[in-house]
């Protein structure tokens, strides 16, 4: 039973990735260089880039500091958990194929009142030929 439960638990919150991963991928994804993301936070360029590569970790405090200026919630920076960034042209992307979806509903819906007023006026035609 703890076997399923840790199964489940690592295809639910393992990204695959290390804390210094998900700190760089977050700086990059919020379009920061690392001097910028490292003043912003209140380290030096020195210290943040130990801990994108995992040289050493923030402190709790740093990492809230680190979630709010990446944008991220500081569960994801930890261990992976929940919504990961995305960059803005993978966001626009989706809104634009999220909009092709509902035009091609409004779409069908019209095709099919459409069809339904031809198959009633067919009914009506077919009557009058048989009467």
């Amino acid at each position: 039973m703890d076997d399923i439960t840790t199964e489940t638990y690592d295809e639910t919150y393992d990204d695959g990735d290390t804390l210094g991963g998900r700190i760089t991928r977050a700086r990059d994804l919020a379009g920061l260089t690392l001097e910028d993301a490292a003043s912003r936070i209140g380290v030096t360029d020195e210290t943040l880039s130990e801990w994108e590569s995992d040289r050493s970790e923030p402190r709790a405090n740093k990492i809230m500091t680190l979630a709010g200026v990446m944008g991220v919630s500081p569960a994801w920076l930890i261990s992976g958990a929940g919504d990961a960034p995305q960059s803005p042209g993978i966001s626009l992307a989706v809104d634009e194929m999220t909009g092709e979806i509902n035009r091609l509903r409004e779409l069908a819906l019209q095709i099919t009142s459409c069809i339904e007023t031809l198959e009633g006026r067919l009914v009506t035609l077919t009557r009058a030929v048989n009467e």
